[in-house]
């Protein structure tokens, strides 16, 4: 036996237990069926099967088939998962439309609707106009474009900002790792005068601006609808997203005042790390460029430095590489 004692676990995890006795059938081609007892989920993962010759022996399934068939199911999983969060913001959109609200409900509702880009940013200018204390933001990738009007809204925001830090506020971002050297974003902390700070992180949430802990901004749909957001004044709600975006910031690496880069471990950087995770989850080249706001290009060209770091010369060998190697268990 491995010696690890079986903890118990989800359907769809392997324990330290059935990964000992996963290496312990690599190693020796074959064992006895009762010592699969104490570790139920190698064999229920199809790890470990039944020999063809020899139903009392169970002998191992080839790490790079077990590997790909794991990643399959997990693939089928997350998209599951996300046809599941399509079915509930849709749902949920035309529901959040429908009737009134009750008679002697407060006359200021507590979720709002905003369509229109202009309607939008008029709500989040009214908030700052009357904030004090705190903004708590976090921006995509894609919040900072090119377009004439995206250029005409970022100095309007920037006169917004100074304002509120004018009247003593302070104002904290989170954006994703990519942003870091987007000249508009570092302008931006140039030309700001109070507290203003910012961290980056692998991958971020869509956008979403707090103010005060008293009116928060999300998005209202799905990904490619930025003309629609939602302004949310229920404390329970705005508690819970204040929670999650100081959990975050704990998370991630400061940007302003003071920068520090992520570190490296192992020859492998903190970009390639976050790669390898999304790899290992089986997503393609372009949903991985597209979740951390980089081009196709650019990611290919990170999965080929980790593919020579670990010394993989296949797609299907990347994987396996990249769960034997510990980068991902070494994250910070």
């Amino acid at each position: 036996m491995t010696g690890t004692p079986h903890a118990e676990h989800g359907p769809d995890d392997l324990c330290p237990a059935g990964t000992g006795l996963y290496e312990k059938a690599l190693r020796e081609g074959r064992l006895d069926a009762a010592e699969a007892e104490a570790a139920p989920c190698a064999v229920d993962l199809g790890l470990l099967r039944p020999a063809a010759d020899d139903l009392s022996r169970l002998e191992p399934l080839p790490p790079t088939v077990a590997l790909q068939r794991l990643l399959r199911h997990s693939g089928e999983r997350i998209a599951a998962e996300r046809r599941r969060e399509e079915w509930l913001a849709e749902t949920f959109h035309s529901l959040m439309r429908t009737g009134d609200p009750p008679a002697g409900e407060a006359s200021a509702p507590t979720l709002c609707l905003l369509s229109g880009l202009d309607r939008i940013n008029g709500a989040i200018a009214r908030a700052l106009a009357e904030g004090t204390r705190e903004v708590l933001c976090i921006q995509p990738p894609n919040s900072y474009q090119t377009s004439e009007y995206a250029r005409t809204a970022q100095a309007a925001a920037m006169v917004r900002d100074q304002q509120f830090l004018d009247r003593g506020g302070r104002i904290r971002v989170i954006y994703p790792h990519t942003q870091r050297h987007i000249p508009l974003v570092v302008a931006r902390y140039e030309r700001l005068r109070g507290d203003a700070q910012a961290r980056t992180m692998d991958e971020v949430t869509g956008r979403m601006i707090i103010v005060d802990q008293a009116v928060a901004f999300i998005p209202g749909a799905g990904e490619g609808h930025s003309d629609i957001a939602l302004e949310i004044r229920h404390p329970a709600v705005i508690a819970y997203l204040v929670s999650m975006f100081d959990r975050l910031w704990r998370l991630a690496t400061p940007m302003h005042p003071q920068t520090v880069q992520p570190p490296s471990l192992g020859g492998v950087t903190a970009r390639q790390r976050a790669i390898a995770r999304l790899l290992v989850e089986g997503h393609t080249d372009a949903v991985i460029a597209d979740r951390l706001g980089m081009n196709i290009r650019t990611a290919r060209v990170h999965i080929a430095k980790l593919a020579a770091t670990l010394g993989s010369g296949s797609r299907a060998q990347l994987g396996y590489l990249i769960a034997r190697s510990g980068i991902l268990d070494r994250e910070g």
